[in-house]
C-alpha cells in the first residue's frame, strides 16, 4: 500500500490539512484559524501536517495551496491577499519547518486540480476552474496537468477588467491589486452584496439574496440578474481564448442555484462560435477541493 499525501490549505481564515489516499479517499483532516503573522502560519501548517502524520503515519509528501503565488523571477510570493505573505519564500520556509520539499500552487489552480482528477472535470482534457467567493480566480488543468504559465499567471481572470462593461460600469470600484474595474471587483461575494446595498440600503450575503430574488423580491432579482449578466460575459471571453471543455464553479457564490441556468443562456451572445456546448457546473466536492488538490499535487 502506498503512502497518502498531505495536502494543506492555507486561506484567510482557516487553514485545513488533510492526508488522502490514492484512490481519493479522505483519510483524516483538521482545521485551525489561521493566525496573524507570517511565522506564526509557518508554525500552524508544520503542527498541522505532524498531527497528520502521527494520525495515519508518514506522509509520502506534501502540497499546499496558497493565496497568490510566488514570482518565477523571485520565488517570492506575490499577489496574495493574505498580506503577511507577500514578498515571502513560504515555499523554502515551509520545506525547511517540515524537512523534506513542499509543492505549492495557487488555491485556484488546487481547486481545479481536484476537480479535473475526481470531480465535476473528471474526463475532460481542459478544464477552467472558477471560485466565486470572497475573491474572484481561476485556474487551468491540461490533460491532467496545472497549466501555470511562462508568468504563473495562468488563469487570473478575475484581474482583467470586466468585458462589454457598459458606461455606468465604468470605471468600475477600485480593486486591492491597484487597478480599477476588475472582474473581481464586479463578481466577488462582496460584490454581490455591494450591489443590494446600493439597491436597498441593506446589508444581505449571497445565500439571502439568492432566496430572495427566488421569492421574486425585485431588488433582489435585479442584483442576480445584473450578476448573471456580469459572469456570463466574463466567461465569454474566457470561452473565447481558451474554449475549455467545462467550466466548474466553486466558491460561496456558485451555490447559487440560478447560475447554471442564467449564466449559460446569456453567454450565448457574447461567444464568438455559431454554438456553445460548454457545460457550466458546480464543484464536486464543494469546499474540499482546496485541500484535495492540494494532495493531489504530490507525485
Amino acid at each position: 500500500m502506498s503512502l497518502p499525501r498531505i495536502g494543506v490549505d492555507l486561506g484567510g481564515t482557516k487553514i485545513e490539512a488533510l492526508a488522502l489516499a490514492d484512490d481519493g479517499t479522505e483519510l483524516v483532516r483538521r482545521r485551525v484559524p489561521t493566525p496573524s503573522g507570517y511565522d506564526a502560519i509557518i508554525v500552524a501548517i508544520s503542527d498541522l501536517v505532524r498531527a497528520l502524520e502521527a494520525a495515519v503515519g508518514p506522509a509520502r509528501g506534501v502540497g499546499c495551496g496558497t493565496p497568490g503565488s510566488p514570482s518565477p523571477a523571485t520565488g517570492l510570493m506575490r499577489n496574495a491577499n493574505t498580506t503577511a505573505l507577500n514578498g515571502r519564500p513560504l515555499d523554502k520556509d515551509l520545506s525547511r519547518a517540515l524537512g523534506r520539499p513542499v509543492a505549492l500552487e495557487n488555491d485556484a489552480n488546487c481547486f481545479v486540480l481536484s476537480e479535473a482528477a475526481d470531480g465535476a472535470g473528471a474526463g475532460s482534457a481542459v478544464v477552467f476552474g472558477v471560485i466565486i467567493g470572497t475573491g474572484t480566480g481561476g485556474g487551468i488543468v491540461a490533460h491532467g496537468r496545472v497549466l501555470s504559465g511562462r508568468n504563473g499567471v495562468a488563469g487570473e481572470w478575475g484581474h482583467n477588467p470586466l468585458p462589454w462593461a457598459d458606461s455606468w460600469e465604468r470605471p468600475g470600484p477600485p480593486c486591492y491589486c491597484g487597478k480599477r474595474g476588475c472582474i473581481e471587483t464586479f463578481l466577488s461575494g462582496p460584490a454581490l452584496e455591494r450591489e443590494v446595498l446600493l439597491r436597498t440600503g441593506n446589508r444581505l450575503d449571497g445565500a439571502a439574496i439568492a432566496e430572495l430574488a427566488a421569492q421574486g423580491q425585485p431588488d433582489a432579482v435585479g442584483a442576480l440578474q445584473a450578476y448573471c449578466d456580469r459572469l456570463a460575459r466574463a466567461l465569454a471571453s474566457l470561452i473565447n481564448v481558451l474554449d475549455p471543455d467545462v467550466i466548474v464553479l466553486g466558491g460561496g457564490l456558485s451555490n447559487v442555484p440560478a447560475l447554471y441556468t442564467e449564466v449559460p443562456r446569456r453567454w450565448r451572445r457574447w461567444v464568438f462560435s455559431d454554438v456553445v456546448r460548454t457545460p457550466l457546473v458546480a464543484a464536486r466536492w464543494g469546499d474540499s477541493s482546496g485541500v484535495r488538490g492540494a494532495a493531489r499535487l504530490v507525485p
